[in-house]
């Protein structure tokens, strides 16, 4: 499908630690603007997986905007939780968006489930759907995954949301206490990234 290379588009999100990240993997030549610049508030998400909901928001704030929109839904399984929050992970933070509720309520919903689970290798994974959506309604939409564990205690002070309680599979840091490059050149979002460069 041969298409012009993008150079202005719209990065639909209102999570600020998001829109941070995917700025990073898009070209320096873009023009990029957020719902925040033209206030735009964020659509609900009504669909029942992370592709749906990921379709939902650039379709939403392509036509709102009249731009080419760049927009993602991510979030994390958990394998002991019947792969909870998945599709819910930002709603387990709450109207307010505090991940320090969310990572708590991710510790009490696994000691239901086992006691012990801290001496546990808790399997989970974290998964990113990006979805590049044109004005006249075509899209296109990529699948990221990384394996990991749940670390039993939040560790880290850089990026954001679940990122102080995942371990990726053969690393001993929590994404929260790697370098932002570091974490960007293996995460979810860069492997739905790759699949989806193509376009700039």
């Amino acid at each position: 499908m041969k298409r012009k290379k993008i150079i202005n588009i719209i990065v639909g999100t209102n999570n600020q630690g998001k829109l941070r990240e995917i700025k990073e993997l898009l070209p320096k030549n873009l023009i990029i603007c957020s719902p925040k610049d033209l206030k735009l508030k964020s659509p609900k998400e009504k669909g029942k997986s992370f592709k749906e909901n990921s379709i939902i928001k650039a379709k939403y704030f392509s036509e709102k905007a009249k731009m080419v929109c760049l927009a993602d839904d991510s979030g994390l399984e958990i394998d002991i939780l019947n792969k909870k929050p998945g599709i819910f992970s930002s709603r387990w933070a709450g109207p307010e968006g505090n991940f320090n509720t969310a990572i708590q309520k991710v510790f009490i919903e696994l000691k239901k489930k086992n006691q012990n689970w801290k001496s546990k290798k808790i399997s989970a994974r974290f998964i990113c759907v990006l979805t590049i959506n044109w004005p006249s309604g075509k899209n296109f939409s990529t699948t990221g995954k990384i394996e990991g564990f749940i670390s039993s205690s939040k560790r880290g002070k850089n990026g954001f949301g679940y990122d102080p309680i995942f371990i990726p599979k053969n690393k001993k840091l929590t994404f929260a206490e790697m370098l932002p490059k570091a974490k960007f050149r293996i995460d979810h979002r860069f492997r739905a990234f790759r699949k989806i460069k193509k376009f700039f």
